[in-house]
């Protein structure tokens, strides 16, 4: 124990970034100790204040590993005593048990995790694959090559499940480690609200202690300058200190209007995957765990309907699930195809029969905010060519117009560049899995809009 910094040293290195070690840590020499005082000598104030304000949790939770509970950390900048930062209280109240290192106690979990969303009940398919074994990396390996991770997909197909099932991962892996999960939308209302009490040293610090931060439905910062502009500086903070960022969103940053370009670039830093819509056999799949979990029998035949007719996503799937578990409790009977048909009816949306070239105009138009005009207009910016071609390209597929007529109903072009227009988007439906995801949520729409 004659030199116990040197122990906490090899503990924190493992901690934080590389980058943040060599800068904060490495010059810092233990200075003295006694059998309740550790005191360490830091290079400048301007270091003493930095650690105290960004790793102070991390320093005492080393130290009270290597050296005890009743240990308390002190720190020095070169002019002594006068200068001390942060004089400790013990690490946490003396404990009366007669062994020297207590055992390690998991900490409880967050009341903001959902129980039910664990990587046990993620059912994993094509669609999901990668998003799912990037989530098993982040929760093993926080704050490595992964970071941020950013997952992006449509409505109900299991972003939020991953976020929770990687909180739940971490802190079985790291039980003290500080994992906080929030929506976009608590972020801004946490800052008005911080904002209006003049509470911002406790926002910041809140949201800059913390290992790993979990934020869903990232878009919805779009157009809330502010907010954007606290979430960026939270972000780096975070990142220099080698902590774990998972962030999810319906859209890749790129196509979020309104987001700031520095955080569309620091988004993109670390991975970025897609959840796209679950093939048949992942919904039947879905369909029977999560039957099985309610104790519900749920017959094949039905569990193939089912699928058949749910396009959308997961959530709408667990919907008609709930409704025909209800009705068999109800009304204490088994649940056959033509009792799930007659039961269903009315919560189950066929596609539109008829798709209008109109109809895809105005969904296109709507999801890259432009005008219908843009899109019949000969302006070549990037802009607007390439919602004017996804447009033709869903003309052809979800219509019997000919090329000719789509020509025409896009401003009068000629039927070759119809042509051209859909076999470049096909190209990069092959080669570009961010825009294929964005182009079958369109579809999706397309097809279920009245």
């Amino acid at each position: 124990m004659n030199d116990l910094w040197v122990k906490c040293l090899g503990k924190i290195r493992e901690e934080v970034s590389p980058q943040t070690f060599d800068r904060w840590f490495a010059a810092s020499l233990q200075d003295s100790f006694t059998d309740t005082t550790l005191t360490v000598r830091v290079p400048d104030q301007f270091s003493a204040e930095t650690i105290r304000a960004r790793y102070w949790s991390i320093l005492t939770e080393v130290v009270r590993q290597e050296g005890g509970n009743h240990v308390t950390l002190h720190l020095i900048s070169p002019n002594g005593s006068q200068q001390r930062v942060g004089v400790g209280a013990p690490l946490e109240p003396p404990n009366p048990a007669p062994a020297l290192v207590p055992p390690p106690i998991k900490a409880q979990k967050p009341d903001f995790l959902n129980p039910k969303y664990t990587f046990d009940t993620f059912v994993v398919g094509a669609s999901n694959q990668l998003a799912h074994a990037c989530s098993l990396r982040v929760s093993n390996e926080p704050g490595s090559t992964l970071n941020p991770l950013f997952i992006y997909g449509g409505v109900g197909l299991g972003k939020t499940h991953l976020l929770h099932a990687i909180a739940h991962a971490l802190l079985e892996n790291r039980p003290y480690a500080r994992i906080y999960y929030t929506s976009a939308e608590n972020f801004i209302n946490e800052l008005i609200s911080s904002l209006q009490r003049n509470h911002m040293n406790e926002f910041r610090s809140k949201y800059r202690k913390i290992d790993a931060l979990l934020v869903d439905d990232i878009q919805f910062l779009a157009k809330k300058e502010r907010t954007q502009e606290e979430f960026f500086f939270t972000f780096n903070a975070l990142y220099e200190a080698g902590k774990q960022i998972i962030i999810t969103s319906d859209q890749v940053p790129r196509d979020t209007p309104g987001l700031e370009e520095r955080l569309r670039a620091r988004f993109v830093w670390g991975m970025m995957v897609d959840i796209g819509i679950p093939d048949f056999e992942t919904k039947v799949a879905i369909l029977q765990k999560k039957a099985v979990e309610q104790n519900f029998y749920l017959s094949v035949d039905v569990a193939h309907f089912v699928a058949e007719k749910v396009r959308s996503n997961i959530r709408e799937l667990e919907g008609c699930l709930i409704k025909l578990i209800f009705h068999a409790s109800l009304h204490g009977t088994d649940i056959d195809l033509p009792v799930a048909e007659d039961i269903l009816k009315q919560i189950i949306r066929e596609p539109s029969r008829v798709t209008t070239i109109e109809n895809i105009q105005r969904i296109v138009c709507e999801h890259y905010q432009i005008r219908i005009s843009d899109l019949k207009s000969k302006n070549r910016s990037q802009a607007f060519t390439l919602p004017r071609q996804i447009a033709m390209f869903l003309s052809r597929d979800l219509t019997s117009a000919s090329t000719t007529e789509i020509g025409r109903r896009f401003g009068g072009k000629d039927h070759s560049t119809v042509i051209h227009s859909t076999r470049k988007i096909q190209n990069l439906i092959d080669t570009n899995a961010s825009l294929s995801a964005t182009i079958q949520r369109l579809k999706e729409r397309v097809e279920l809009s009245q």
